[in-house]
């Protein structure tokens, strides 16, 4: 259990290098200032038009008799919402990761040089298209694993008592799980590692990624929340990524600011 620990520890040492990073911060929150805007725009037409979409959707309750068609439509609008919301939760990083590439990938760099006792950072030979093309390969991948988890945990959620206490517990840590895959892929892709490997290491050590992604994904259902977090996020699970492959790391990353004069 002393992961749990150590996962949350990495968490709130990416928010204090970014804190220290002001020019890295300041870059770090447009894409997610994008995809915020995007996914808002998405679940305001969900919570508009989410009504009609479930009576088109069910028209053997048109002759239903009140008030059991208004139940019935009700609350399966209140669920279309909510697995909007947690698709929202679960794909946001991804999308945001992926708007933002160029971005993250120089914040990573920049922590993982600070972080390294030789002050240097791996480097990707990869072209840009081919980085963004192995990103979003790799979160439809991940994206469709959450999703399944997804389905599952809906149909649990009908189960007496369970469904309204164990499982809602047990959604957010896998939702922690695979934000931590997502965040920590930025420096592990940088390296080599692909989604395979990447996930055995994490689950080698789940408790270690329940700690730095479960707090996280509870913090990003607050709006506005998760695009002021993610560029601390990368900085932490940069460090988390370290960890996991076994590398030597200097202090906590960073413990004094550097000069940031070039835009990543």
């Amino acid at each position: 259990m002393r992961d749990l620990g150590v996962g949350f520890g990495y968490l709130l040492k990416g928010q204090r290098w970014v804190a220290r990073h002001g020019r890295s911060y300041g870059f770090g929150l447009l894409p997610g200032l994008i995809t915020l805007v995007l996914y808002a725009a998405a679940l305001v037409a969900l919570a508009l038009w989410g009504e009609d979409a479930v009576s088109w959707a069910t028209p053997f309750a048109d002759d239903w008799s009140s008030p059991w068609q208004g139940l019935f439509r009700g609350f399966l609008t209140a669920v279309l919402f909510a697995l909007g919301l947690l698709l929202a939760v679960l794909t946001f990083t991804a999308v945001t990761l992926l708007v933002g590439q160029p971005f993250y990938e120089s914040l990573s760099e920049r922590a993982d040089a600070d972080a390294s006792p030789d002050g240097t950072a791996p480097r990707s030979d990869l072209p840009l298209w081919r980085e963004l093309w192995i990103s979003a390969r790799d979160s439809l991948r991940v994206l469709v694993r959450a999703g399944l988890w997804g389905v599952l945990l809906f149909a649990l959620g009908f189960l007496p008592f369970v469904g309204q206490t164990v499982v809602p517990v047990i959604g957010f840590f896998v939702t922690g799980f695979f934000l931590t895959e997502e965040l920590a892929a930025v420096a592990l892709q940088r390296r080599g590692v692909d989604l395979r490997a990447r996930l055995t290491l994490l689950r080698s050590r789940k408790t270690l990624a329940w700690g730095f992604g479960t707090p996280l994904g509870l913090a990003f259902l607050v709006p506005f929340v998760a695009v002021f977090l993610m560029p601390g996020a990368v900085a932490g699970a940069t460090l988390l990524a370290r960890d996991l492959l076994g590398e030597e790391t200097a202090g906590d990353g960073a413990d004094e600011p550097e000069e940031e004069n070039a835009a990543p």
